[in-house]
């Protein structure tokens, strides 16, 4: 009876042993298969109707999806980003223009509710602009513009509602700044506005509105950028930096993602070429992943130290993938 107790005792032992061999050898070979840490393999992008942030956007979501990643990208105007992001709806906004967004944003982000994450493109501007012939006719000052209220309509063209440049020009006119106090805003979209110089053009009929760079617009039509516009727009003609805005913990949830987004920067002339083929018809996808093929050496930097979802380094992945 001890002698049969013995044996089914080290045949208990050793099942023991042998189902933890199996055990550690199962989770050994999960470990070496196991891709990226990040928690959240969808990347959700806020974006809004420009395109310079079309085009940012969009090559960031091929780069991502060649990494193994699901994105989308929602519409949306300028303050509804901004409270998406700080819901917790929306992870990545790329399109933080400071300091015009300031009013908006400096409560957000002193609050915590937000994340400053990273500046994606320096060397940017956006204030008040007219076609030359405008200029040529006496009107190159924020302080001009009243004195030709009657040639100019006394109107101002911006963009899409809630937009902070429009903001910015109501807050003007609200204020009777540069006497503008009987002037209107008349908001569209960046297309809308962009049609209306068109529209003038020909006939130099007199306009002033909203004006940027990076942007075709400054290729497209002969721009002069008004003068003292410093207290709403900033100095050196509303000298900007665009931002990476995260929602809160993003970075620290999805550390292969947050690595990758404090990598990604942008150029002027990058964003200028993208957005001639978007001005061209081509559309922001498109145009995107034309660009990255032509520049392939920009991934060498934006996938420095990120895997791709698989595990593998990010960067032979990525190229695979786009044929590059």
């Amino acid at each position: 009876m001890k002698r049969n107790s013995k044996v089914i005792f080290m045949a208990v032992i050793f099942g023991l042993l042998f189902t933890g061999f199996i055990i550690a050898g199962g989770q050994q070979e999960a470990e070496s298969s196991k891709g990226v840490e990040d928690v959240d393999m969808t990347v959700d992008f806020a974006e809004v109707q420009w395109s310079d942030i079309a085009s940012t956007t969009a090559a960031t979501r091929i780069v991502l999806e060649a990494m193994g990643y699901e994105t989308t990208s929602k519409i949306v105007a300028v303050p509804i980003a901004f409270q998406s992001l700080s819901a917790g709806d929306i992870d990545v906004f790329l399109g933080d223009w400071e300091p015009s967004m300031s009013a908006i944003t400096t409560p957000l982000y002193e609050a915590g509710e937000i994340i400053d994450y990273k500046i994606n493109l320096t060397g940017a501007k956006y204030t008040l602009a007219v076609p030359k012939y405008v200029a040529d006719g006496g009107v190159t000052s924020f302080k001009d513009i009243a004195e030709y209220g009657e040639e100019l309509d006394y109107k101002i063209y911006g963009i899409e509602p809630g937009n902070d440049g429009n903001q910015l020009i109501q807050q003007m006119i609200d204020e009777d700044a540069f006497g503008l106090g009987d002037f209107e805003l008349i908001e569209s979209s960046e297309a809308g506005m962009l049609a209306q110089v068109r529209a003038m053009k020909p006939k130099e009929e007199w306009l002033v509105f909203l004006g940027w760079a990076p942007h075709p617009m400054n290729t497209i039509h002969d721009l002069v950028y008004l003068d003292d516009g410093d207290d709403y727009f900033g100095p050196d003609y509303g000298a900007a930096t665009v931002h990476t805005a995260t929602r809160v913990g993003y970075a620290e949830e999805n550390p292969n993602l947050g690595r990758f987004f404090k990598n990604l920067e942008f150029s002027l002339d990058m964003e200028g070429e993208i957005m001639k083929d978007i001005a061209d018809g081509i559309d922001a996808w498109n145009a995107a992943e034309k660009w990255l093929k032509a520049n392939p050496e920009i991934l060498g930097d934006w996938l420095d130290g990120v895997k791709a979802v698989n595990g593998e380094d990010a960067l032979p992945v990525v190229r695979e993938n786009l044929g590059i």
